[in-house]
């Protein structure tokens, strides 16, 4: 069956490890796991063991569990070349300064998009299944939510490629379907359309508002 990021509810991974995964993604808390001397696959399970101890403290608020997640995110993932892969070849249509912004609206809206939904947690889990090699050096590792009794498991697969001797996370891809290659396709048409400049302004007015570009991506069966 088809699945696609675009036209699908939020009830298949909105209770899932993996919103928070990808969430927020503000704060700069280390997380040494990602050194070395750690395989794709171990930095993937020490990410995500990192993370469900966040969602299973009840003694933190919503907003203490959405600040310490963005942190662990935003330290995991390679923000500067998970927006060169969004833009593509529009990366160069960007000056210097405009990169930069992006760089840092882009981190806000991931935010704005994925974040929402920590208080539904119900104790899914994340199983690694294996790794898989990819050009440039990089590495997929393969995972999947397990869910209990009360929904269907969810594929997730975690691009990483090594920067400054750790790996970090560069693309996620829920059930097949690529973060990048969702983002991408938006943000080509604004870029398209209105240039560098466009796309800046809407997703700044977006992340001011705290709305995302379109409803919050999750895929399902169909």
């Amino acid at each position: 069956m088809k699945r696609s990021l675009r036209t699908t509810s939020s009830t298949a991974i909105r209770h899932s490890v993996l919103a928070a995964l990808v969430a927020g993604l503000a704060a700069g808390l280390a997380l040494r796991a990602g050194a070395s001397d750690k395989s794709p696959s171990q930095v993937v399970d020490a990410l995500s063991n990192r993370v469900i101890a966040v969602l299973q403290d009840k003694n933190l608020t919503t907003d203490q569990r959405h600040t310490q997640i963005e942190a662990i995110a935003y330290d995991a993932m390679d923000f500067e070349t998970l927006s060169k892969l969004v833009l593509a070849r529009n990366w160069t249509k960007f000056s210097p300064a405009q990169q930069s912004e992006f760089i840092d609206q882009f981190k806000r809206h991931l935010s704005i998009t994925y974040g929402r939904n920590f208080d539904t947690y119900k104790n899914e889990q994340v199983q690694i299944l294996g790794e898989r090699p990819e050009a440039r050096g990089d590495v997929t590792v393969q995972t999947k939510i397990l869910r209990g009794g009360h929904a269907d498991d969810v594929l997730v697969d975690y691009r990483l490629r090594q920067h400054d001797g750790q790996w970090k996370i560069i693309d996620v891809i829920i059930e097949n379907v690529s973060l990048v290659s969702n983002f991408r396709s938006q943000f080509q048409d604004i870029v398209a359309t209105g240039g560098p400049d466009r796309l800046l302004t809407l997703l700044k007015e977006k992340n001011d508002k705290g709305e995302p570009l379109q409803a919050p991506a999750t895929p399902e069966k169909s």
